[in-house]
């Protein structure tokens, strides 16, 4: 029933938008380019079958953006993707399309394109070390960062709360159109308590995360999350719990992590635990992922990282597994 709902009222919101556009006051259009990019350096710390040490530098993600900001509250976004293929090449995809409008006064802005998920990028705003990999969830296949689609995002009070509400395909970005059932997904952040970072996900907060949809096919797809959160502009401490069901398989993923700002220095320290079941009713399947590092913000757009990302399988790591399990690693990241 949600479903039915959203869709006519994000499309009446997107219908009013040129009578919108006409009654706010006009404003001149207004388009940047910008560019995110991660590259890496990997040593494995485990001989891979006999082929030695592999190592090898990577540019793990590209990304070129537009913004378009217009009179009327009118926003825009086009990202382009451009990622690896493993084999040596590079694909190029987009990852981000959307029409945005904020109406006058309002605390809510209403999407439609090819849009944010609700919770992957608040995450990993939280996070704020994508250049070392995906969250937890996203990592072990249950979230994508952006599916197709119309949306709504909210926020209240200074931030204190702040929430957004998606209709998509299910099938992210990358995963093509999808057949007639849809998910819907949404997020409430709720801050408890103030600190001195008043952003989004700054202060003692908790959140909740649920997406109830059909896989192509019509296989249930359904993920639950809890988060609890404390960040300052000092330090970042959170766990999350995920609930996830595909069809009649039922896994889970526990996460944990923090980093501290050393004061008065460029430094911090990261941490990260994820613990991931597959299936619940399945014993000895268990992965256990250990994430450390230590950061240096050389410029405000340009940040390295140095840890070590370790992985452990419960039941015991195949051969071609253990040689590529545990890894050192160099890492960059550039905006401009």
């Amino acid at each position: 029933m949600h479903a039915r709902l959203l869709a006519p009222l994000c499309a009446l919101g997107i219908a009013a938008l040129p009578a919108a556009a006409q009654a706010q006051n006009p404003q001149a259009p207004q388009v940047t380019v910008g560019g995110l990019a991660y590259g890496q350096y990997l040593y494995q710390l485990k001989d891979s079958v006999g082929a030695g040490n592999q190592n090898q530098f990577s540019i793990q993600r590209a990304y070129v953006n537009v913004l378009g900001r217009f009179g009327g509250g009118i926003q825009t976004r086009v990202t382009v993707d451009i990622a690896p293929t493993g084999t040596g090449n590079q694909t190029v995809r987009l990852k981000y399309a959307f029409l945005a409008w904020t109406p006058a006064n309002s605390n809510l802005t209403y999407k439609f394109g090819m849009l944010h998920t609700p919770y992957v990028d608040w995450a990993e705003t939280l996070w704020d070390y994508r250049m070392q990999g995906t969250i937890a969830p996203e990592r072990n296949g249950f979230l994508t960062s952006s599916d197709v689609g119309v949306g709504a995002d909210g926020r209240w009070n200074s931030e204190q709360v702040n929430a957004q509400l998606t209709l998509v395909n299910g099938e992210g970005y990358s995963g093509g159109t999808g057949d007639n059932h849809k998910d819907i997904q949404g997020r409430v952040s709720v801050r408890l308590k103030k600190t001195n970072d008043a952003s989004r996900v700054g202060g003692l907060r908790l959140t909740g995360y649920a997406g109830v949809g059909k896989a192509t096919g019509g296989a249930d797809r359904n993920r639950f999350i809890g988060n609890l959160s404390y960040k300052s502009q000092q330090f970042t401490l959170a766990g999350e719990y995920t609930s996830t069901k595909d069809s009649t398989l039922t896994g889970s993923v526990l996460s944990a992590f923090g980093v501290y700002h050393f004061s008065r220095s460029k430094v911090a320290a990261i941490g990260r635990v994820d613990l991931f079941d597959p299936d619940t009713d399945t014993p000895n399947n268990k992965q256990t992922r250990v994430i450390a590092g230590l950061s240096y913000q050389a410029q405000s757009n340009f940040r390295l990282l140095a840890g070590v990302d370790l992985l452990s399988y419960e039941a015991g790591a195949t051969p071609v597994q253990d040689g590529t399990r545990q890894r050192a690693l160099l890492q960059m990241q550039f905006t401009f």
